[in-house]
């Protein structure tokens, strides 16, 4: 059995105790929240018998083997040294840490100390972009040339997660001064991934593009300048060689929540969609090329990075996507703020994987 504790209560941390809570051999024990009446009403709903308003309390109590930490991005970096300290597994919600400086300092820290860490990417959990990687690994398209991939949220045009004009909710990820990076903080490191993981390839290069439209009177609504990013273009250089062409928007009308992955190589073309009505596969091989016939493939499924952390917890055996992968993508998005600034393409660690 592993006695796990939930870090953080807010609505992220509600699907971290719905999945752990449906894997059989894992008990939640109990959750911290600096907020009294946020962790208690949490810990109620989820039956969870202990509950903190300091992660150094439950340290003192010291009563479970792993945690989600499930903290807003600024607090990872503090607490998750804390429990690398007490030689407590952890699952860290993205990004690592602001930067890579701080998200680098955890990596060395978890892996000095040899203790299972993982962050959770979730897109990792789409079986059509593990078995993409599977068909580009096993050189069923040859070798790869170029790679473009998409993230598409519409939230700036619809109403369908509610209205950003009145939710702060929405409007602090507008909104530097309230801690956001924009789309590129937000969705970045996702669609980066995507991109990287599926293409089995490390980012080489980087060249980036932000852009913030004006989306209010003096962009400011309340106590919130509305500066932060809405849209992102990046090209990037793969250690192979390969070209890569990636974008995310929060203006893309029709796409409510969408990611797109598409790996030419010089013998075949593969497609990953996934939204919110399912994901699919599809390839042009074989003979298929000749035709530009593309086919639907059959993913099957996989664990999720919950099952799997659970499971590299009681082997021991770290699992991916770990600390060290997630700091090595958050440094491309840090070179993708300075290559705005400077206009100039900018050299990525060789090693994103």
């Amino acid at each position: 059995m592993m006695r796990l504790l939930i870090l953080g209560t807010g609505w992220m941390a509600q699907e971290h105790a719905r999945r752990f809570s449906a894997i059989d051999g894992v008990e939640i024990v109990g959750a911290v929240d600096v907020d009294e009446k946020r962790v208690g009403e949490f810990a109620d709903g989820f039956k969870i018998p202990k509950r903190f308003t300091s992660l150094e309390a439950a340290l003192d109590w010291g009563g479970f083997d792993a945690v989600a930490n499930v903290t807003p991005d600024r607090i990872h970096h503090p607490t998750t040294m804390a429990l690398i300290a007490a030689g407590k597994p952890v699952l860290c919600e993205k990004p690592l840490a602001e930067n890579f400086g701080k998200a680098s300092e955890m990596a060395d820290a978890a892996q000095a100390a040899g203790i299972v860490n993982m962050v959770n990417l979730t897109y990792r959990n789409v079986a059509p972009l593990q078995k993409a990687r599977q068909m580009v690994l096993a050189g069923d398209i040859g070798t790869v040339r170029h790679v473009e991939a998409s993230y598409l949220q519409s939230w700036l045009v619809s109403k369908f997660w509610g209205d950003w004009r009145t939710d702060p909710k929405w409007l602090w990820r507008l909104s530097r001064g309230h801690g956001s990076n924009g789309v590129l903080g937000d969705v970045g490191i996702h669609i980066l991934d995507f991109a990287s993981y599926g293409a089995a390839l490390d980012i080489d290069h980087v060249f980036c593009r932000l852009r913030a439209f004006g989306k209010a009177p003096g962009n400011r609504i309340g106590e919130y300048d509305l500066d932060a990013n809405d849209s992102f273009a990046m090209t990037l250089d793969f250690s192979n060689g390969a070209f890569g062409v990636v974008h995310a928007s929060r203006w893309a009308t029709g796409h409510m929540n969408e990611l797109r992955l598409r790996i030419y190589g010089d013998k075949g073309g593969i497609e990953v969609v996934h939204n919110l009505e399912g994901s699919e596969l599809k390839a042009c091989i074989g003979d298929d090329i000749e035709t530009a016939k593309w086919q639907v493939i059959d993913a099957g499924t996989v664990p999720t990075n919950y099952q799997r952390f659970v499971d590299a917890v009681a082997s021991g055996v770290q699992a991916e996507p770990s600390f060290h992968h997630a700091a090595e993508l958050q440094k491309v998005l840090d070179l993708a703020v300075v290559s705005d600034e400077k206009r100039t393409e900018l050299r990525a660690s060789a090693d994103t994987q």
